[in-house]
């Protein structure tokens, strides 16, 4: 007799070269750079990728598609990473594995507390960090069998991807109405200059967060950052 669910769905078994074989993953991040470093550790582990960069288009997507592996970003658009989290958590079809994701680290508890099984500290370009989290949150079944070597590699993204993050910001800060504006403008760019080692940028934004939270005016901390937004919009980059 046979005993075979024919609606269980069926994955391609994973390799040791290939551990995310068969897994789809949606990420849900609004920087170009760190998606795109996203998608090469996807593409090196042999899992699919989908990408939504708000809340909004996110939950127009899950209502199509079931992905295996939800990465959010914490730091959205048009509101919190964390509140998709919890509702994914809650939800009757949550995703396999869920996972937030911020370039500040004391974000960690929030997405834990909204229901996420893991946190990756931006920048993610470790191939082998990438792998594990995703793995150590799988069932048994959904890992490849027998040993497998950690791979040292780490990803490059695209230069082109940050000049896209720059053009981004610049627009935001173009059509800028409230000062809110600056506030997602120092949150993106803290973690996408953290992610491309933009020490400079990292630090001016740094500053116009710390003045955004204390309520003073940051217009001096916005001129800077528009300013090396705009040097950096300016560099040539070498195809």
């Amino acid at each position: 007799m046979d005993t075979t669910d024919p609606f269980k769905p069926i994955y391609p078994a994973p390799t040791a070269m290939r551990p995310l074989l068969g897994l789809t993953v949606l990420v849900i991040e609004d920087s170009r750079f760190a998606c795109e470093a996203l998608r090469l550790l996807c593409l090196r582990s042999g899992a699919r990728i989908r990408r939504a960069d708000t809340l909004r288009s996110a939950r127009r997507h899950l209502q199509v598609y079931r992905p295996t592996v939800v990465i959010v970003d914490v730091g959205l658009p048009d509101g919190s990473g964390s509140d998709l989290i919890r509702e994914l958590s809650e939800s009757g079809n949550r995703p396999e594995v869920i996972l937030g994701t911020s370039g500040d680290i004391d974000r960690e508890g929030i997405v834990l507390d909204a229901g996420a099984d893991g946190f990756m500290a931006k920048p993610v370009v470790s191939l082998s960090v990438f792998q594990d989290t995703i793995l150590s949150h799988l069932p048994l079944d959904r890992r490849p069998n027998g040993p497998r070597s950690v791979p040292n590699d780490v990803v490059e993204p695209d230069p082109i991807a940050y000049r896209d993050d720059m053009a981004h910001v610049a627009d935001v800060l173009e059509g800028a109405s409230d000062v809110r504006a600056l506030d997602y403008v120092a949150q993106f760019l803290s973690g996408v200059a953290r992610s491309a080692a933009d020490d400079e940028l990292m630090m001016a934004s740094a500053a116009l967060a710390a003045k955004r939270a204390r309520g003073d005016s940051a217009a001096s901390e916005a001129a800077t950052v528009a300013g090396l937004v705009q040097e950096r919009l300016a560099e040539k980059i070498a195809i």
